[in-house]
């Protein structure tokens, strides 16, 4: 049985705005990449996370 809230959810300020998935040598080169991104800019973020590469 799951449990049951009361009252609305709660208020967050955080939105998905899409992602990119790029092939990059290195980190150095990802960061360039996501400082140029447009969410990066105006306040905004980027989160830059390794992708685990299962072909070998």
């Amino acid at each position: 049985m799951r449990p049951l809230t009361t009252g609305p959810p709660p208020e967050t300020r955080e939105v998905l705005g899409g992602f990119y998935v790029i092939d990059v040598p290195d980190l150095d080169v990802a960061l360039d990449w996501a400082a140029r991104c447009p969410g990066a800019r105006g306040g905004g973020s980027v989160v830059v996370r390794p992708v685990a590469d299962f072909s070998a």
